[in-house]
């Protein structure tokens, strides 16, 4: 994986959910807001704190994580189990 350091996760922060440089701002608050149509200038205009570079690392954390392997959980539609 290539460096993510700005990336931080803290039990202690935010319930352990990724953060940017252990701000309390979240991996997911950044992703929503760019799913939701945001411009990254406006992100950044909404939280000052944030540099360029942090939004970058957001989506390339996100991207990392898609390409991890999952294992596919069957489905049984109609029986009882």
């Amino acid at each position: 994986m290539e460096e993510l350091n700005r990336i931080t996760i803290d039990p202690e922060i935010c319930l352990g959910q990724p953060t940017i440089r252990g701000m309390r701002i979240t991996v997911s608050v950044i992703l929503k807001l760019i799913a939701g149509g945001m411009p990254k200038e406006e992100i950044r205009k909404t939280y000052p704190e944030l540099e360029e570079e942090d939004i970058t690392q957001a989506l390339k954390y996100a991207a990392w994580l898609t390409t991890e392997r999952t294992i596919p959980t069957p489905i049984t539609v109609g029986r009882n189990v």
